[in-house]
């Protein structure tokens, strides 16, 4: 360390930038001592301390002109450096130096930032090859004794090259998961073998294995963590009953889609004499079974989640466990972790409990049947029902309408974009895409999930016990002003405070534009103003529920960070939280809470993806087909226009054939240079569908009035 310090000192102070054989001569030092200099100064460049420039001089980092980002290619070969803190700084295609799309560099600035530009940098260093394997489709003519994998993911730059015995039998045109094995450098394309072949395009389900093996999800799992699962036992043992509260007597349910098999949370409902409701959340208890260290928590921890791929489960346990033991079937015990709250008519929760739990659900509800009877009525619902469930229902209902109102007034946040339905046959090929419903029933656990997570995360806090946390900040200021600006130039009045914002105010805004022309518009450009929800060591506020206190640990079974504040709690209640392990969760939490975020978005990533690709698989069919849209996007590119089951394609400008249109980026509309016709989000259009791409996942539309 102090050679490191005594370095830096030498460089801060030198008049001009030193190469080594200058720092060792300045330092004393020959031979062996000098190659230690050297060896030194390779270490302090890696570790970023220092910048050797093209004449291996070197120099401090200056923090004004040179930054640590990620790369962000774009399918047109230039790039945005990603920089914590500061706004993207642009790469051109040639000033990339090898860069490759997630790649850590060390980027120098060229230009700096102006009101109408971003920044231009050049990368000096890749300091960390961020992606290890891609999925591509193999290209190789028959004579030849090597081929290229062309990369499904567009943002990758380059092709693989792969020679013949690296294929593992791979034939032009089948897809392929590849690891790559050497990078570029100069002109020489990356490397790699051929790891799997997934098989051809074509074929069924290829296009959804592509995807996740794309995003890096861990499709099987290990050995060991398999037979973990198989030597779980089929039922609770009669051991596991000790120190645990007895609800089996209770009327307790769970109410989930038709076709879940992994039921980690059940509910109850009592009115109490004083008026108030008795909510009991019941939680599979998951870390009775998955024990910290095993093999079954490392792969867990590892995935992080489970990954919905619309007609299949990546899931983050073995269904041993996610649909066997852990999973909360009717008719049999389970343990779990319960929490009893009191509400009053306020929906204050006024009284609460977090215990060991032992339930036997007495019904498998749906939500559909749930729904049609709470919404309609519905006969034959009430009958698959039966009336003492019925009528807790209907108690369920009220007491969700109040929990709704609080968290309304409060100031939280709810979007009201619309979900996407859809159904696939047997061979994975799509039947139809539609809106997805979000009715009563599904608010109804919506609304209990929330106010468990709430009180158990308030609950811990006030403890001072580590603790895993939601959170979901303030938004950038930066961020916040423009979307401001925006709406105030629609007309609409926003109240802030020293640029200080409550969601109340935002919440009033999405209330206002509903069923408006520019609804979808305010509510799209009001979402990219806002960060991103993250897990956290930290407690902070969670801005879009307008809550002080917020965890996730309601779903055990499909996500990581529940699991592990499980394990927290139940230490707490059996008395097992001594200075030690205090100690180890303070250690393991900031690598779990962003660990656990990365994957969450890489798990987003691969969900859209796959929607995208059934989408445009979906209207191959409907090429020279016409319907009626409403304009959801206008970009520097073309106009995004939405259908009414929820199917996007992009209008290029180049095929609005009446005028040359130009993009106004400050009210974000199209206007035509003779005619000034204008475009502007929220416009019904009647378009018909040009062409589809299912490689690319893209839709064209063209505008026929």
């Amino acid at each position: 360390m102090a050679l490191k310090e005594n370095i830096l000192e030498i460089i801060k102070e030198a008049k001009r930038p030193l190469t080594q054989e200058d720092l060792a001569e300045i330092i004393g030092v020959r031979g062996k001592e000098a190659k230690l200099v050297y060896k030194t100064l390779k270490q302090m460049e890696k570790e970023n301390l220092l910048v050797k420039d093209k004449k291996s001089r070197y120099k401090l980092l200056d923090q004004d002109n040179i930054f640590v980002g990620q790369v962000d290619m774009a399918q047109r070969g230039f790039a945005f450096v990603i920089v914590e803190g500061r706004d993207d700084i642009f790469v051109a295609k040639n000033d990339l130096n090898t860069a490759m799309d997630k790649d850590e560099v060390l980027v120098v600035l060229k230009t700096k930032a102006t009101d109408s530009e971003k920044a231009e940098g050049y990368v000096k260093k890749i300091i960390n090859r961020n992606i290890k394997n891609i999925v591509g489709k193999v290209s190789k003519k028959k004579k030849d004794d090597f081929a290229f994998i062309i990369p499904d993911n567009k943002s990758i730059n380059y092709d693989i090259f792969v020679r013949a015995k690296d294929l593992k039998g791979a034939v032009d045109g089948q897809k392929v998961y590849v690891k790559i094995t050497k990078y570029p450098e100069d002109d020489r394309k990356p490397e790699g073998e051929v790891v799997e072949v997934l098989g051809f395009p074509d074929e069924d389900g290829i296009d959804v294995l592509s995807v996740a093996y794309k995003h890096g999800i861990r499709m099987e799992f290990p050995q060991s963590v398999l037979d973990e699962a198989q030597a779980m036992p089929l039922s609770v043992k009669d051991e596991d009953l000790k120190i645990r509260k007895d609800f089996r007597d209770d009327l307790i349910f769970t109410i989930d889609g038709a076709d879940a098999k992994d039921l980690d949370d059940a509910v109850g409902l009592e009115i109490l004499e004083n008026g108030n409701f008795l909510l009991g959340v019941h939680i599979a208890d998951v870390s009775h079974y998955v024990r910290e260290y095993s093999d079954l928590d490392k792969e867990a921890k590892k995935r992080g989640n489970s990954v919905y791929l619309i007609d299949r489960v990546v899931p983050m346990l073995p269904e041993e466990l996610s649909n066997g033991i852990c999973s909360l079937n009717p008719g049999e015990d389970r343990l779990t972790l319960s929490v009893l709250m009191e509400i009053d008519p306020r929906g204050k929760v006024v009284n609460s409990e977090i215990c060991q739990g032992l339930i036997r659900s007495k019904a498998r509800l749906t939500y559909t049947d749930v729904s049609n009877y709470l919404e309609d009525d519905d006969k034959a619902s009430k009958d698959i029902l039966g009336p003492e469930i019925c009528q807790v229902l209907t108690n369920m209902k009220d007491l969700m309408e109040i929990l709704n109102k609080r968290r309304h007034d409060k100031g939280a946040i709810d979007f009201n974009f619309a979900e996407t339905k859809i159904d696939l046959d047997q061979r994975g090929k799509v039947l139809d895409i539609s809106k997805e419903e979000r009715r009563v029933a599904n608010r109804l656990i919506e609304e209990f999930m929330l106010v468990s997570n709430q009180t158990v995360s308030e609950n811990y806090f006030w403890q001072e016990i580590p603790f895993l946390y939601r959170i979901h900040e303030k938004p950038d200021d930066e961020k916040l002003m423009t979307f401001l600006n925006f709406v105030r130039g629609l007309g609409y009045s926003v109240k802030t405070s020293q640029n200080e914002i409550h969601p109340k105010e935002l919440q009033a805004v999405i209330e206002e534009v509903q069923g408006k022309k520019e609804e979808m518009l305010v509510s799209r450009m009001m979402l990219r103003s806002l960060k991103k929800a993250k897990y956290s060591e930290e407690n902070d506020i969670h801005f879009g529920l307008s809550s002080k206190y917020y965890s996730h640990f309601t779903a055990p079974i499909r996500r990581y960070p529940d699991l592990q504040i499980h394990r927290i709690i139940k230490e707490n209640i059996n008395g097992r939280l001594n200075s030690r392990r205090l100690d180890h969760y303070e250690e393991i939490l900031p690598e779990v809470a962003s660990h656990s975020s990365k994957m969450e978005r890489l798990a987003e990533e691969a969900e859209r993806d796959v929607e995208k690709i059934k989408k445009a698989e979906y209207m191959v069919d409907y090429i020279g087909c016409e319907y009626e849209g409403i304009i959801s996007g206008i970009t520097s590119f073309g106009i995004f226009v939405e259908l009414e089951n929820t199917v996007e394609g992009l209008v290029s400008y180049n095929s609005l054939e009446d005028d040359y249109y130009v993009y106004n980026r400050e009210n974000m509309t199209a206007v035509g240079e003779k005619t000034q016709k204008t475009y502007s989000l929220g416009d019904k259009v009647k378009i018909k569908v040009y062409n589809v791409d299912v490689e690319k996942y893209a839709i064209d539309f063209i505008i026929i009035n």
